[in-house]
């Protein structure tokens, strides 16, 4: 005979009702958690950066950003992102299309390079190209014999800017090749498709939007890279300043107003860039969820005519 049946399922019950509110407890501590800690280090930093370099008004902005130097700053950020991000697609797409596709010795330590800009700290980047093409460097009296200059020059900061840079695209295509797997293009290569026609129209469709974050993610931090940048710039006004250097001479000398014009430009551009992030994002589910949609849609069955129903 068991005993306490009625009151055991009311104790159940109450204890599953505690259980709920505890749930939604923890739930709302944590979302005000989150939502604080963006309060206090995303949107403050972003509505002071805002608030100071419009404090005098939209003349005294425009002004700051039509200067001279700041807009050799900007052109030469635009630039080094022109050409790197560029590189890094190229060499992303074929680093992650050669670790997932194939077996090899020394996979791992290709998989520890590409994560090494990572683990290092962008000066220490910096100071490896100089130490490698600087005057004194190993390379430097081969380059100065022949008349190239890279360090203190554009092609140093383009170099540093691909290295630190270069994983973002790699990791994010990585991450997509080994979820989707490799049966579509085996199935194609066993009907005896072509290299060509399997990158082309299989894997580069299944992939696009990996890619497309990965680009999106290396523009950005190519634009704001600022401790590799440093030290193989040089500094040189108008010539080798990117924006983030740019930012940092003009605060100090004291001019607030155009180093906040030109962080807020920055900032902007770090907007823009995960707005469009976004946007693939709301892109990519529309049309899974409309091929999702199309692929469980009933097939009507067409009534003969004449017949009953």
């Amino acid at each position: 005979m068991s005993g306490g049946g009625p009151s055991a399922g009311r104790a159940k019950q109450r204890g599953h009702a505690r259980l709920i509110r505890e749930g939604k407890l923890a739930r709302s501590i944590l979302i005000a958690i989150a939502i604080a800690f963006m309060a206090l280090f995303v949107l403050a930093p972003l509505i002071t950066v805002f608030g100071a370099a419009f404090s005098r008004g939209f003349g005294a902005y425009l002004e700051a950003l039509k200067n001279d130097e700041t807009f050799s700053a900007i052109e030469l950020t635009v630039i080094t992102a022109a050409i790197s991000v560029p590189l890094n697609t190229l060499f992303g797409f074929v680093a992650a299309w050669v670790v997932t596709k194939y077996d090899f010795w020394g996979k791992s330590a290709l998989l520890t390079l590409i994560d090494l800009p990572f683990s290092v700290s962008p000066v220490i980047s910096g100071l490896v190209f100089v130490l490698l093409f600087g005057a004194q460097g190993a390379l430097g009296p081969f380059l100065s014999e022949h008349d190239i200059k890279i360090i203190f020059a554009v092609p140093g900061i383009v170099i540093a800017t691909t290295f630190v840079t270069f994983p973002l695209v790699a990791r994010e295509v990585i991450a997509v090749m080994e979820a989707q797997g490799s049966d579509e293009e085996e199935a194609a290569l066993t009907l005896g498709a072509g290299l060509h026609q399997i990158l082309f129209r299989i894997t580069l469709p299944k992939v696009r939007w990996g890619l497309f974050y990965g680009v999106i993610l290396c523009n950005a931090r190519a634009m704001g890279e600022f401790g590799a940048v440093s030290v193989v710039s040089g500094h040189i006004r108008g010539e080798t300043n990117t924006m983030p250097l740019q930012v940092e001479i003009l605060y100090n000398e004291y001019a607030f107003v155009a180093a906040f014009a030109v962080a807020s430009l920055l900032a902007l551009l770090a907007l823009l860039t995960l707005g469009a992030k976004k946007v693939g994002e709301y892109a990519a589910e529309f049309r899974a969820a409309h091929r999702a949609q199309r692929t469980a849609a009933p097939l009507s069955v067409p009534v003969t005519q004449g017949q009953s129903p």
